[in-house]
């Protein structure tokens, strides 16, 4: 996994305008909505929804904004119904990309996505030419300052992480996803602030971008994410922090 960096994206969302906050609340909302018709409304007994309601509060999203979600997941209120799709892509320069979207028309999105794409200079791949390229992996990252790299060694390998990568002013703590909820409960009850926590697809492999391969590839992540079916893109571009940073 040299090369990935949570930490390096979260600081990236970081540095950008909240304007977009309505439309990341709409994301949120059908993830919310999706898990629960599939899994139903106690996320006691429904790990999906749980990770949609961390998300979204993550988000600022209101408490009662989350509960009206669940409640069109279960039937209690009338709403939408979206499905999942995940595509595979290729950005330019040969990045691998996973793009999970919730959508209402499959039609309707695909064909935005392949635009998207072939203006960027990518392109749609068939299924399975990337995803192996990935790994579904619990990935906690708490800032260097919050806590010695002993003492997240120590909290996370006890709890059951794999491992602690060290990254530029933070830790990143990689876990199987079915350890992922026992070692971030872990964290939070040791009094450790979390940057971020997500089960999310990590690569096993990074391809090297200078700053203008690096700029293509992540207008091309933003204008996916952007778009409003699309909750999650998945890269394994290696781009340079200063890149990142002017595109911020």
């Amino acid at each position: 996994m040299a090369g990935h960096s949570a930490w390096k994206n979260i600081k990236h969302k970081k540095a950008a305008n909240d304007a977009k906050r309505g439309k990341v609340w709409s994301k949120c909302s059908r993830a919310v909505i999706v898990a629960a018709r599939n899994g139903g409304g106690d996320p006691k007994f429904n790990t999906t929804l749980r990770y949609a309601i961390d998300d979204a509060k993550a988000a600022n999203m209101p408490k009662d904004t989350i509960e009206k979600a669940i409640k069109k997941g279960t039937g209690d209120l009338e709403g939408q119904r979206y499905e999942t799709v995940r595509y595979e892509a290729y950005a330019p320069g040969g990045v691998a990309m996973i793009i999970d979207c919730l959508t209402d028309n499959l039609n309707r999105t695909a064909g935005e996505v392949r635009m998207l794409l072939d203006k960027a200079g990518g392109n749609m791949a068939k299924p399975g030419a990337v995803s192996f390229t990935f790994s579904s992996k619990g990935v906690i990252v708490i800032e260097s300052s919050k806590i010695s790299e002993e003492k997240a060694m120590e909290l996370a390998l006890d709890a059951g992480a794999e491992d602690v990568q060290a990254d530029d002013g933070a830790w990143e703590v990689l876990t199987a996803p079915s350890d992922f909820l026992k070692v971030r409960e872990a964290m939070e009850a040791a009094g450790v602030e979390l940057a971020s926590a997500a089960v999310t697809m990590v690569p096993q492999t990074m391809v090297p971008c200078d700053e203008e391969q690096g700029a293509k590839v992540m207008r091309l992540v933003d204008g996916l994410e952007d778009h409003d079916d699309v909750q999650k893109v998945y890269h394994n571009a290696d781009i340079p922090e200063e890149v990142m940073a002017k595109l911020g």
